[in-house]
């Protein structure tokens, strides 16, 4: 099993409201979801109007999947509208295999 957790720091720009901010973000959360099934969740920046984290959890059998996927999830998010990527974190679950 290979696991992988990417964050996404992005800024909205037009945004003026914490309204207006999920209105920008939902397509996003929602569509890596469904293109993808991946797990999403808005995980930092709560409060702030322009600013959002967006984390997202992948698990796949093989490396070269996991890498496939993350590629397109990355692409997908650097394509969305209204948003603009300030910085992409990724993290490995590295497990033994020894159970």
């Amino acid at each position: 099993m290979h696991a992988a957790a990417v964050r996404f720091d992005l800024h909205i720009p037009e945004s003026r409201s914490l309204k207006a901010k999920r209105a920008a973000i939902r397509p996003i959360v929602d569509g890596l979801r469904h293109r993808f099934a991946v797990s999403v969740a808005e995980v930092d920046f709560l409060d702030q109007w322009q600013r959002c984290a967006i984390g997202v959890a992948v698990v796949s059998g093989s490396v070269s999947h996991l890498e496939d996927v993350l590629a397109n999830v990355e692409r997908f998010v650097d394509n969305a509208a209204g948003v603009e990527v300030i910085d992409v974190e990724r993290t490995w679950l590295e497990l033994d295999g020894a159970r």
